[in-house]
C-alpha cells in the first residue's frame, strides 16, 4: 500500500496553491496587468520560506511509495528556489510593465517552474526528478519567448525548446536503460541493486549513466552542451535571464547531486573521471568565452557556464567539504547574479536594454548607488574577498584538494584569475571611462530598489559571516551522503 504522507509535500503544495490562485485571478479579472498576481506570488513565496525554515532539521522521511524525500537537502534547495523566485518577482516589478509584457501568466509560469524545481530536489525516484525537470523546463521555454513581438526573444525560445527536447530524449533514454539494467527507477533501490551486484548487463547500465550525464550536463549548461546558454540568456527578458541563472541551474544540480550520491554512488569510479573532464572544460571554455564578449548579457551567460564548472568540481570531489561548498556556492550565487541583472534592468529603458559594456561608462559617478552595487556583484562573481563568491570557491577548491584532485583545483584557481579580467572590465568602464551623452533619469520601482538592497547586503553579509550558511550546507550534506 502506498503511504501518502502529505507532510512531505507541504512546501510544494503551497507553491501549487499559488499557481492555482494566480490562475483564478485571471479568471476573475481577465484583463489585469498582473500586479495582483505579483503581490500574491510575493506573499505566498514569503509564507513558503517561513514554513520551510520551520521544517528544518525534521526527521528525514520518505513517502508516496519511496518516491519523495523530506530531508534537509530538499529543504535547503527549496530555500534557494524560493529566494530566487521572490527576488525575480521583485526585479520584474516595473520592468514587465515598461516592456509591455505585464500579465498574470508571467507570474504563473515562474511559480510553476519553481514547483518543478522543488519536485526535483525532493525526488527519490528518477521518474519524479524527470517530471519536475520537465515542469520547470516547459515553463521556461515559454518565459524565454515572453516578449512575443521581439524576434530575439522568439528565436531564443525556439532554440531552447528544440535543444531542450533533444537533451530530454537523452535523459529519458538513459533512465530507461538504467531501469532495464537494475529493474527499478527508485534511487535507493538502484543503489542497493548496484551494491549487491543485481545488474543485468553492465554495458546497458553504463550506457544509461552516460546518457543521463549528457541530459543533466545540458540542463546545468556544462561544456560541450552549453551552446544554448549565450543565445537564450541574451534573447530572454532580462528578469527571466536572472531567474534562469539562479533557480533552474540550482535545481538541475539538486537532481544531479541526488542521483550521483544516492543512486550511482557504488559505481562512482566509473563516472567520476567524466565529471572531472566536464568540470575542467566547463570552467575553462566558459571563462575564455566570456573574455571576448562586449555584450554584458552574453558575458554573464558564459560566466554562468564557468560557474557551473566550479560546482561540478564539488561533484567530482564527492566529499562532504566539497559538496557543502558547492551547495553554499549555489546559495550565494543566487543573490550575486540576480543582483547583477537587477542593475542591468535598472540601467536600461523601454525597448533599449543597455547591453554593451562600453555603455556603462561613467555609471559609477552618474548613479553612485548602482555603480557600487554592480561593483560588489562583479567582485563576488570574480571570487574576491570579502564577498560570498570568494568563500564559495574557497570551500569548493578545499574539498577538491582534500579529495586528491589537486590538478582540478589548480585549474579552478587559474580560471578564477582569468575571470577577474572581464568582471573588473565592467568596473573599469563604470569608473575609469568618461561618460558619453547626457545622463538619463532612472525610475526604479520600490520593489526593484528592495531587490538591489537585499542582494547587495546578502552578498556582502554571506562573505563576512559565512559560517552559519556553511553549517546549513553541511547539515544538508549529512542528509544526502
Amino acid at each position: 500500500m502506498v503511504d501518502f504522507d502529505w507532510n512531505i509535500l507541504i512546501p510544494a503544495l503551497m507553491v501549487a496553491g499559488l499557481v492555482l490562485t494566480v490562475l483564478c485571478v485571471d479568471i476573475v479579472r481577465p484583463h489585469n496587468t498582473g500586479r495582483v498576481s505579483g503581490y500574491i506570488g510575493l506573499i505566498g513565496t514569503a509564507a513558503t520560506i517561513y514554513v520551510t525554515l520551520g521544517m528544518w532539521d525534521a526527521e528525514p522521511t520518505h513517502g508516496f511509495g519511496g518516491m519523495m524525500f523530506l530531508d534537509n537537502y530538499a529543504l535547503f534547495f527549496n530555500l534557494v528556489f524560493l529566494i530566487g523566485t521572490g527576488l525575480t518577482i521583485f526585479v520584474s516589478s516595473g520592468y514587465i510593465e515598461r516592456e509591455g509584457i505585464a500579465k498574470s501568466e508571467y507570474y504563473l509560469l515562474i511559480l510553476a517552474s519553481t514547483l518543478g524545481m522543488m519536485l526535483m530536489a525532493a525526488g527519490a525516484d528518477l521518474v519524479v526528478i524527470f517530471l519536475g525537470l520537465e515542469l520547470m523546463s516547459i515553463s521556461l521555454y515559454i518565459l524565454v519567448g515572453f516578449m512575443r513581438r521581439k524576434q530575439d526573444s522568439n528565436e531564443a525560445s525556439m532554440k531552447y525548446l528544440l535543444l531542450g527536447a533533444f537533451a530530454t530524449g537523452f535523459l529519458l533514454y538513459g533512465i530507461a536503460l538504467i531501469y532495464g539494467a537494475t529493474g527499478t527507477t527508485n534511487l535507493r533501490e538502484i543503489e542497493l541493486a548496484l551494491t549487491q551486484g543485481r545488474v543485468s548487463g553492465m554495458i546497458t547500465l553504463l550506457s544509461g549513466v552516460a546518457l543521463l550525464l549528457v541530459g543533466m550536463a545540458f540542463k546545468v549548461g556544462a561544456v560541450p552542451f552549453h551552446m544554448w546558454v549565450p543565445d537564450v540568456y541574451e534573447g530572454a527578458p532580462s528578469s527571466i535571464t536572472a531567474f534562469m541563472s539562479a533557480g533552474p541551474k540550482a535545481a538541475a544540480f539538486a537532481g544531479f547531486f541526488r542521483i550521483a550520491f544516492v543512486a550511482l554512488k557504488p559505481i562512482a569510479g566509473e563516472w567520476s573521471g567524466a565529471i572531472w573532464v566536464l568540470a575542467a572544460l566547463t570552467m575553462t571554455i566558459g571563462n575564455l568565452g566570456a573574455l571576448s564578449q562586449r555584450n554584458i548579457k552574453r558575458m554573464l551567460a558564459y560566466s554562468s557556464v564557468a560557474h557551473a564548472g566550479y560546482v561540478l568540481v564539488a561533484l567530482a570531489a564527492g566529499n562532504e567539504k566539497g559538496i557543502a561548498g558547492g551547495l553554499f556556492y549555489l546559495f550565494a550565487y543566487t543573490f550575486m547574479n540576480i543582483g547583477a541583472f537587477a542593475v542591468l534592468i535598472a540601467l536600461s529603458k523601454k525597448g533599449e536594454e543597455n547591453l554593451d559594456i562600453s555603455g556603462y561608462a561613467g555609471v559609477g559617478f552618474r548613479h553612485p548607488a548602482l555603480g557600487l552595487a554592480m561593483t560588489l556583484f562583479m567582485i563576488s562573481l570574480a571570487g574576491l574577498p570579502p564577498t560570498a563568491g570568494f568563500f564559495g570557491k574557497f570551500y569548493i577548491f578545499s574539498g577538491a584538494v582534500e579529495a586528491g584532485l589537486i590538478s582540478l583545483a589548480i585549474i579552478g584557481v587559474l580560471n578564477s584569475l582569468v575571470s577577474v579580467y572581464f568582471y573588473l572590465g565592467v568596473v573599469v568602464s563604470m569608473y575609469m571611462r568618461p561618460a558619453v551623452g547626457e545622463a538619463q533619469d532612472l525610475s526604479l520601482s520600490p520593489f526593484a530598489r528592495a531587490a538591489l538592497v537585499v542582494t547587495s547586503i546578502a552578498t556582502l553579509y554571506i562573505g563576512l559571516a559565512p559560517s552559519r550558511f556553511l553549517q546549513m550546507a553541511r547539515e544538508t550534506v549529512s542528509s544526502l551522503l
